[in-house]
């Protein structure tokens, strides 16, 4: 026996693809998307609308409701709130795009970003920018701070190692990117894994960078203690 409750892990994935469809769903798409029975993703959406997981719009599409944004919303907006200033400040001083990101199973959400305000070219992240963790700065450095595994890449040993990891033209030709994980000391953001980091177009001051965005990694995670 695998240990798994199947009915559980099916209402999981559904809500995981209706939180990833922010535009909402229909019953039957959510029903070709999983594979389920008609009926099965009827009583899996029954049961999440019961609970206010989720709720459904008049014309039969189904969007995310009060109780699942309340599960993450409040801790993932807050470190947000706090980074800002942290971004703005890195930024400046490093002459570079400053960004947050998120780990979200296998891949990296860009969750905010501050551009300097004199450099004369920038990279323009967008947020929710995915990105597998496996590519890019941001990723190494929250991988890094996973348990070693026996095939790791040697960017993640290096990341591990220094504290910040260091990418070149992984994501974007060109672009160098350093970050270092927000590693929290408060319970409350426990299972949350975010990353600091700046990306430049091939003048990134790297020595000015592997200093500033560690510091500010560690600022962030000291102001939500």
């Amino acid at each position: 026996m695998s240990g798994k409750l199947q009915t559980l892990e099916r209402g999981i994935e559904a809500l995981l693809l209706i939180a990833h469809t922010p535009e909402g769903m229909k019953v039957s798409d959510l029903t070709a998307r999983l594979g389920l029975h008609r009926a099965v993703a009827y009583r899996i959406v029954a049961t999440l609308v019961d609970m206010s997981m989720v709720r459904r719009l008049e014309d039969g599409r189904i969007v995310l409701g009060a109780a699942a944004y309340l599960l993450g919303a409040r801790t993932a907006d807050t470190v947000r709130e706090m980074a800002r200033p942290v971004l703005e400040t890195l930024a400046e001083q490093t002459s570079a795009t400053a960004f947050l990101s998120l780990a979200q199973g296998d891949e990296c959400v860009v969750s905010l970003t501050a551009e300097p305000r004199e450099a004369s070219i920038n990279i323009h992240y967008r947020v929710g920018t995915r990105h597998p963790i496996t590519r890019g700065a941001a990723g190494i450095a929250i991988l890094a701070t996973r348990p070693e595994t026996h095939d790791e890449s040697e960017d993640i040993r290096f990341a591990r190692a220094n504290g910040f990891s260091l990418t070149r033209g992984q994501l974007h030709k060109g672009a160098i990117g350093l970050s270092s994980a927000v590693v929290f000391q408060n319970a409350a953001f426990a299972g949350l894994e975010f990353s600091v980091g700046v990306v430049a177009l091939e003048e990134l001051d790297i020595p000015k960078a592997q200093v500033a965005v560690p510091a500010a990694a560690k600022a962030l995670a000291e102001s939500l203690i």
